[in-house]
C-alpha cells in the first residue's frame, strides 16, 4: 500500500541503508493484510479476480472493488461436470462500483455461480490506466504512518507497560503484552473504506 522507497524516505533512511529493509517489508505486508481485514475487502487490484456465490443470488458483493470489467460467469451443478460458462448474462455494475447486480439468477440455491472480473485499486509503484483507479492518497498516507510508527517503536511493539519490583528498575522487569493495534488516525481513515456484508 506504500512503496519501500517511500517509507524509507519518510523515516530518513537512505536507499543504500538496507539493514532495516526486512523489517520494513514485513511491516508493509502486515499493514496491507490488516487494512484488508479491517475493511472486509481486498484493496489491491486483480485483473482476473473470481468470486463464488450461490447461483440464486442477484447481488454479488465482491471483495475487489472498484469493479472495472466483468469477464465471464460460470455455474457448477456438480464436481463431475465442474464449471460451465454461462453466456448472455444481463448484469449491472452499481454506481458505487462494489456490487454486480444480476437481472436474473444464474441457477438455483443448490448450484454455485462464479464471476471473473477485474477490480480493486492500483497500488503505488504502478500506473493506473484508463478505467482503473489508483489507491486513494489517504490510504497511502495511513499505511505510511502506521509502518513509520511500528518502525520507530519496534523495540517496544507489543508492550503496554513494563515495571520492576517496587516501581524501580530490576534485572528482569515484568512486561504486559498489548494487542497488535492500529493508530487512531489510521482507524478513522479505514472507517471510510469499510465494506458491509449482510
Amino acid at each position: 500500500m506504500i512503496q519501500l522507497s517511500t517509507i524509507k524516505a519518510r523515516l530518513g533512511l537512505g536507499e543504500a541503508d538496507v539493514k532495516d529493509d526486512e523489517f520494513l517489508t514485513a511491516a508493509l505486508a502486515a499493514v496491507a493484510a490488516r487494512f484488508d481485514r479491517e475493511c472486509n475487502r481486498t484493496f489491491a487490484r486483480a485483473a482476473e479476480a473470481t468470486f463464488e456465490f450461490r447461483a440464486d443470488e442477484l447481488d454479488l458483493n465482491v471483495k475487489h472493488y472498484p469493479i472495472e470489467t466483468v469477464d465471464t460467469f460460470e455455474i457448477k451443478s456438480n464436481e463431475t461436470d465442474g464449471w460451465v460458462e454461462v453466456v448472455g448474462v444481463d448484469y449491472l455494475i452499481n454506481p458505487a462500483r462494489n456490487l454486480i447486480e444480476l437481472t436474473a439468477p444464474l441457477g438455483t440455491s443448490r448450484q454455485l455461480g462464479r464471476v471473473t472480473f477485474a477490480g480493486g485499486y492500483v497500488l503505488p509503484g504502478a500506473t493506473a490506466e484508463a478505467g482503473q483507479t489508483a489507491l486513494p492518497a489517504d490510504l497511502v498516507q495511513a499505511a505510511g504512518e502506521q509502518v513509520a510508527y511500528w518502525f520507530q517503536n519496534r523495540d517496544r511493539l507489543g508492550l503496554s507497560s513494563m515495571s520492576g519490583q517496587g516501581g524501580g528498575m530490576v534485572k528482569d522487569p515484568v512486561s504486559v503484552v498489548a494487542p497488535f493495534d492500529l493508530l487512531p488516525i489510521v482507524m478513522n481513515t479505514l472507517k471510510k473504506y469499510e465494506r458491509w456484508v449482510n
